[in-house]
Formats: C-alpha cells, sequence, structure tokens
C-alpha cells in the first residue's frame, strides 16, 4: 500500500491510495493516514487504485473519519473500484464514509 498526501486548502487534504488495504497496508498507513485525519477538516481519499479492502482498512478509514467529524469536518471516498464499493456498500460505512463519483463531485460533497 502506498499513500500520497497533498494539500487542496488550508483546511483540506487529498489523500492517495495504491494497493490493498489490507492487514499489511493498513499497518503502512494507519500513522500517516491518522495524522492527515488531525490536521485537516476535510480529506478526500482517492480509492481509484485500491485494489481490495479488508476490515483492518476499512477500520482505518472509519477512524480517520471519526478523527475530522469531531471537528466539524467531513472524509470523503473518491472513485472506489466496483469491488471496494460494494464491500463498503454491504457492511454499511457509507453514511460514515459517502462515496462519490470523482473529484468535482467529492469538493461539492464536503461543503454540504
Amino acid at each position: 500500500m502506498e499513500m500520497r498526501v497533498s494539500e487542496i486548502a488550508w483546511d483540506t487534504a487529498r489523500v492517495v491510495l495504491n494497493g490493498r488495504l489490507d492487514m499489511a497496508g493498513s499497518a503502512k498507513i494507519d500513522l500517516p493516514f491518522s495524522a492527515a485525519a488531525g490536521s485537516n477538516r476535510y480529506i478526500l481519499v482517492d480509492m481509484s487504485d485500491v485494489t481490495f479492502i479488508a476490515s483492518i482498512g476499512i477500520r482505518t478509514l472509519v477512524l480517520g473519519a471519526k478523527t475530522v467529524l469531531r471537528r466539524g469536518g467531513k472524509l470523503i471516498l473518491v472513485s472506489p473500484q466496483s469491488e471496494v464499493e460494494e464491500v463498503l456498500n454491504t457492511i454499511g460505512v457509507t453514511d460514515l464514509l459517502p462515496i462519490t463519483r470523482n473529484n468535482e463531485e467529492a469538493m461539492a460533497a464536503l461543503r454540504r
């Protein structure tokens, strides 16, 4: 799992994930993902290159979402692959982790 963080605005970051968000992948990004959530009010998580997600990976995303939510922010998932989206829908976390199709849709959803 690879993770890149870039600033979109002073309170908004874009996190790009690439690879498998399984036990090994989550262990690799847990700390930097938590740091991004702790230092930004809004986060867009580009999931287009995440090929697999396990429960431990969902935990990482949920903890980040709860961190920003406590400060009145929001975490939005952008363009997950269909298999990943199906898992997220099946377990019912899309209220906390809303899914958007592209960056424009995600930016609009952040401010709602």
